[in-house]
């Protein structure tokens, strides 16, 4: 065998290689996570698990992508251990479907139609309506499906080139040697579960058995032992992916190698056994891509009907061969970074546990306030320490998921929750400024007058109206929402200044000390800018949903610069009622008369 005719063996298999990695990415991004979702949700008995499994799997054209996704769920706490096992067993029969695909190559006919099907010439059809969609048709939804396309298409090329390639060694006596000792059930097993798990595509790795199979020198007992071990050879990544894991991640792992295993192991026994025997007359035959398409197959949907009614057995051996108890759950957890529009989604709920963290914190800081108590002002420090915590880890996930390739959409999103993330840590850092001025005045046994109490009291009310509302816009997305937090912040933002100005004319008049007339001042600023990153908040729920009705959006300053212009009714009417809204109560709930406070 030549160097040239080496070359251009490599050459097409990293072509095929190629094709299958840009379909699946392709037909992953098409489904946004909607089939991974479906698996999330629609996992409650196995039967169903196994259907969605073999759905999901035949989709996205990888089963390694499928078990990955199960050992994230389940780290995740999305998933039980007992609910993945259906799926790994319909994932084995859904990375069946290439392998059909690729079967396409055995039509011999005159027919044109059926001739326009056999990969040499689908192929360069398929690539070229790809590369169309991909390079000049707009829409993402438009884009990815050029992209399965062109990655079918090079997946069909890659085949036939690798046909061409590998026709010489046809008549090479040590091309025959090397592929006769595969014969031998031990090293066929081994050679398929090298292969695929250097290849960490058992689709892939049955696709090039399927080219191979052109030379005429696979025979039955030669691919079934290396169909066996790419079954095999495809756990590797899964394992690798529960590294560092949660025992039942773990266990997920431990659950799709044992599976595919003890199929192996019951089938090798069975059809060795059977031939010794019975001497089977299909042991030399030889297999073409369609048989060979036809017996992996077959293997997957044997095995499957063999142990699924086996399940909670499969799951009690590897709760034995895994032993311990479930450690602390990962709701960021990293395999999920595989499939970007999960990952999103695991980010966003991430920072909205973030959200309801602060407000948690924003209202605990408000009863310190009104009343102290030491027990609270210890939740509220241990709080801000899993925020500071989450803050950091959220930070770091979003970074590597922009390492990935996302859609401008994805882009917007983690921009958006990047800033938002920091908006609500700020929110938590305000508030444990005024847990610390609550512990100031408590320590030093002073108090505010009643008059500045109840001024106190309206701007908090209308602070934590504002924090309510930024997460509720945060939560839903909707501009409805998010445009009432403007209003309210700059309402907030004139009683701070007008309670700044009564609070000066009480110093002096000597009604008010410099004592508390700091923690006074320190309480509306830091009240203030709470209000401030509530408003932050809705600002970038705005940017993602725009473009925004009668506003020309350019960025934060010139959108609110046209707001506070009077450009827009709509704020013009919620700041009106806002403002109405507090004024009163602040004049109902402020004493007529003043009196010094308590020092």
């Amino acid at each position: 065998m030549t160097i040239t005719e080496v070359t251009a063996m490599l050459g097409a298999i990293a072509v095929l290689m190629f094709g299958m990695s840009t379909m699946t990415d392709g037909l992953e991004k098409l489904s946004s996570g909607r089939l991974e979702r479906l698996l999330e949700h629609l996992t409650d008995n196995v039967f169903k698990g196994v259907l969605f499994g073999a759905v999901v799997t035949g989709l996205i054209q990888s089963s390694t992508a499928t078990t990955v996704m199960c050992v994230a769920f389940v780290n995740a706490g999305v998933m039980k251990l007992e609910q993945t096992v259906g799926i790994i067993m319909g994932a084995n029969i859904g990375t069946t479907v290439t392998a059909q695909l690729l079967s396409l190559g055995d039509i011999s006919t005159d027919n044109p139609f059926l001739m326009m099907l056999r990969p040499a010439v689908l192929g360069g059809v398929l690539a070229v309506f790809g590369i169309i969609f991909y390079l000049f048709l707009n829409g993402g939804g438009k884009r990815y499906f050029g992209q399965i396309l062109l990655g079918m298409g090079l997946l069909f090329i890659g085949m036939s080139s690798m046909e061409t390639a590998m026709a010489p060694m046809q008549s090479s006596p040590a091309f025959q040697k090397m592929f006769a000792s595969f014969s031998n059930p031990v090293l066929g097993v081994l050679a398929g579960a090298l292969v695929t798990a250097l290849l960490h595509s058992s689709a892939a790795s049955v696709g090039i058995l399927q080219a191979l199979s052109a030379t005429g020198v696979i025979s039955f007992n030669i691919a079934f032992p290396l169909i066996m071990g790419q079954n095999i050879g495809t756990c590797l990544t899964s394992l690798v992916s529960s590294v560092g894991a949660s025992k039942n991640a773990k266990r997920t792992a431990a659950l799709h190698l044992t599976f595919n295993i003890t199929g192996t192991l019951i089938f090798l026994l069975v059809l060795y056994g059977g031939n010794a025997l019975f001497h089977f007359s299909f042991w030399e035959m030889i297999m073409n891509r369609s048989a060979i398409a036809n017996l992996h197959l077959t293997f997957n949907i044997g095995c499957t009907l063999l142990l699924l009614p086996f399940h909670k057995q499969l799951v009690y051996l590897v709760e034995r061969v895994v032993p311990g108890s479930e450690g602390e759950i990962s709701v960021l957890d990293e395999r999920f970074l595989a499939t970007p529009s999960l990952a999103l989604e695991r980010a966003e709920n991430a920072v909205m546990q973030m959200g309801e963290l602060a407000q948690a914190n924003f209202r605990l800081a408000l009863e310190l306030l009104e009343h102290f108590d030491a027990k609270k002002l210890e939740r509220l420090n241990e709080t801000e320490t899993t925020l500071d915590r989450l803050e950091g880890m959220l930070d770091s996930y979003l970074v590597k998921l922009t390492e990935r390739r996302l859609s401008q959409e994805e882009n917007g999103k983690v921009s958006v929750m990047l800033h938002t993330l920091s908006d609500f840590e700020r929110i938590g850092d305000y508030a444990v400024n005024v847990s610390e001025c609550a512990a100031a005045l408590h320590e030093r046994n002073l108090s505010f007058s009643r008059r500045a109490k109840a001024e106190l009291e309206v701007l908090s009310d209308a602070v934590e109206e504002a924090v309510d509302k930024a997460l509720i816009c945060c939560r839903t997305r909707q501009r409805a929402d998010a445009i009432q937090v403007e209003p309210l912040e700059e309402v907030v933002d004139v009683l701070a200044a007008e309670l700044k100005d009564w609070h000066v004319e009480r110093l002096k008049n000597g009604k008010c000390t410099i004592e508390l007339g700091t923690q006074y001042l320190e309480l509306l600023i830091n009240l203030e800018r709470i209000s401030d990153h509530c408003s932050n908040i809705a600002l970038n729920v705005m940017r993602e949903i725009s473009p925004l009705r009668g506003i020309v959006w350019t960025d934060s300053h010139t959108y609110i610069r046209q707001l506070h212009h009077g450009e827009n009714p709509e704020f013009d009417r919620l700041f009106r009622e806002y403002r109405e809204k507090y004024c009163r109560d602040l004049e109902t709930r402020r004493p007529k008369t003043e009196e010094p406070e308590k020092a």
